[in-house]
């Protein structure tokens, strides 16, 4: 089961290479991690999404609270939060398939960001599954030539969640 942790973290050089080398010693896989300021100038929020059960969920967040830069871990898996990915992806488009892919564009509610003799560059922000539908349906009917992906991040809804 994929498990999303927000961690709160002191604003430092090199707090990010801790988290990520921790949770790789312990061989725990990370789908994806992100990380960026807050309303806080000091603190900054590191998304990670990892593989694993119940009880290798609860060694990463035990083992991350250990550390002096860790300030608060939330376990968004079980509570009601946004997430989000934002993708750009460039697909084949001649002058015969583009009005195609700008149908298929709008149908998902994406942006055309960038457009060349041969390609188009699409933006897409969205849970997974959204992102993924796109993909599959570019890549079957046009072709895609490059993806890239920011990697989940959430925010809780409602109250603030319990530290984990």
């Amino acid at each position: 089961m994929k498990h999303t942790l927000a961690v709160l973290v002191e604003n430092r050089p090199g707090v990010l290479t801790h988290i990520s080398g921790l949770i790789s010693r312990r061989a725990f896989n990370i789908e994806s991690i992100a990380a960026g300021y807050t309303e806080e100038p000091d603190t900054t929020r590191i998304t990670i999404v990892v593989e694993g059960d119940e009880i290798e969920q609860e060694q990463v967040v035990n083992q991350l609270s250990k550390l002096i830069d860790v300030i608060k871990i939330s376990d968004l898996t079980a509570v009601e939060s946004i997430q989000r990915e934002l993708a750009l992806i460039k697909v084949k488009a001649s002058l015969e398939t583009r009005s195609d892919i700008i149908n298929i564009v709008n149908i998902f509610r994406a942006s055309i960001v960038d457009v060349s003799r041969e390609t188009m560059v699409i933006e897409l922000s969205g849970d997974e599954t959204k992102i993924d539908a796109l993909c599959q349906v570019l890549e079957e009917d046009h072709g895609i030539i490059e993806i890239v992906r920011t990697g989940k991040i959430a925010l809780s809804r409602g109250p603030i969640p319990a530290k984990a």
